[in-house]
């Protein structure tokens, strides 16, 4: 895939930021360096997408762990501030 992402993004006029662009391999091995302008793209185990995080296992119990965290702190909060007298 060597500058192949490049020339397909051109033809189709799209400009691709390479300093915004990771590599997350799905339920495989990743063998193929993928490159963006004859630089290799940085591979990552876990992305966030639309505020949501994928692993790579497509999973996204970390984003379900995330949320439940957050909730869980705002239940905190509210609480002292329900018991305060």
């Amino acid at each position: 895939m060597k500058d192949k992402t490049t020339s397909v993004a051109a033809a189709a006029g799209l400009n691709i930021n390479k300093g915004k662009s990771k590599i997350l391999c799905y339920n495989t091995e990743c063998d193929n360096q993928i490159t963006l302008y004859r630089e290799d793209l940085k591979d990552v185990q876990t992305f966030t997408y639309l505020c949501s995080i994928i692993d790579e296992h497509g999973g996204s119990d970390a984003a379900v762990e995330v949320r439940i965290g957050k909730a869980r702190a705002v239940y905190q909060y509210l609480k002292n501030i329900w018991n305060s007298k």
